[in-house]
């Protein structure tokens, strides 16, 4: 990859739940969900063994346990996990301080120019896995190629315990034959969508033009474009810049009632006003979440010119949002709300200064 980046993405294997087998021996090897059981539980995390039965994140607890009878659940313990992350990252800043965290339990890393002046990218992961087994006790896949979309791509391809290195004389073969569910960005809706205009895989998708899918697809199209053919612009960003601060809550029951409904919404609006307070942050746009009791969700979202930072100001806009949901007849599950558009990367005419960012493009349908 010599005059390319060399870009390597790192993905802890089931990060909470391996945490978790790690600290209590007699959980390995067995099926465990961190969660909880209830009948609102929802799995947040599955270890492999679960993940054979058909156990995945963010599914209902009750679904989670018909599929899988055996299945331990395991409160989560974020600060442990935080702590861990934070160990990943120390051994991470041993080769590059280039580096750009998703979440949790997995970063993209840019070692082009790297501390210990090794050469090959593949070696640096190699090492980094190796050293986060032995210091550790948890096990890394590992992604490289020299785009982000392609080392994330790469890291998921042979887990658990993966490497895989995407060579730029192999992107053009190895996206041809890519599944489009599998493409960074295509959740559900989106891939029943390319499966209706024909649209089944890389080699599919790279024969159709920009203006086909910017018409199907919006602004995203022109990346469904460019990832098609192994075309990835976006620099690792190092600076962590926060879009948006948000909260939800999971009702004890569905509720369909106004009253009901608008209560909540209150308590979720001090929730989030509280927040904002707490960590300064500055937007103009206002979205409510909703998510039925069959688990669809939409979402509504509204602009306006001025700061969204009190409740005099939020619970209004969002009762406005809220008249835009059906929920009479379909009962509501969730309710969220969060406020993003930073001010601070605004002009004085609250243009945005198309800064970089994580992830620069909205997806309706974001898988994990």
């Amino acid at each position: 990859m010599d005059g390319l980046r060399k870009i390597i993405h790192i993905d802890m294997d089931a990060f909470y739940a391996s945490v978790e087998q790690r600290d209590n021996p007699d959980l390995k090897g067995k099926p465990i969900a961190v969660g909880y059981s209830e009948e609102r539980g929802v799995v947040a995390a599955a270890s492999y063994e679960a993940r054979k039965c058909g156990v995945r994140s963010a599914m209902p607890s009750i679904k989670a346990k018909r599929l899988c009878p055996d299945l331990i659940f395991i409160p989560g313990r974020m600060g442990v996990y935080k702590d861990v992350s934070w160990q990943i990252h120390e051994i991470f800043h041993e080769y590059t301080d280039l580096i750009e965290p998703l979440s949790l339990d997995e970063a993209f890393l840019d070692v082009t120019k790297n501390k210990q002046n090794i050469e090959l990218a593949v070696d640096i992961a190699k090492e980094i896995k190796w050293r986060i087994r032995e210091k550790l006790d948890l096990v890394a896949s590992a992604g490289i190629s020299y785009n982000k979309f392609l080392a994330k791509i790469a890291s998921d391809y042979r887990k658990p315990d993966g490497l895989c290195t995407i060579h730029p004389n192999q992107a053009m073969d190895f996206v041809a034959r890519l599944p489009i569910e599998s493409f960074w960005g295509v959740g559900a809706v989106t891939a029943k969508k390319m499966h209706a205009l024909g649209i089944h895989n890389g080699k599919q998708l790279r024969e159709c033009s920009a203006d086909i899918l910017i018409r199907h697809f919006g602004k995203v199209g022109s990346v469904y474009y460019d990832f098609s053919r192994g075309i990835d612009l976006r620099l690792v960003e190092a600076v962590h810049i926060r879009k948006s601060v948000g909260c939800e809550t999971t009702l004890m029951k569905d509720i369909t009632k106004t009253s009901a409904v608008i209560i909540e919404l209150y308590h979720v609006a001090t929730e989030l006003v509280r927040r904002l307070q707490c960590t300064g942050f500055r937007g103009n746009t206002l979205t409510l979440k909703i998510k039925y009791h069959d688990f669809n969700q939409i979402t509504r979202s509204y602009t306006q010119s001025q700061e969204l930072t009190t409740l005099e100001r939020i619970l209004p806009l969002a009762k406005q949002l809220l008249k835009e949901v059906e929920y009479n007849t379909h009962p509501i599950r969730l309710i969220g709300l969060s406020v993003s558009h930073p001010i601070d990367e605004q002009d004085g005419n609250g243009v945005d200064r198309g800064l970089w960012e994580q992830l620069s493009i909205e997806f309706s349908d974001w898988k994990d």
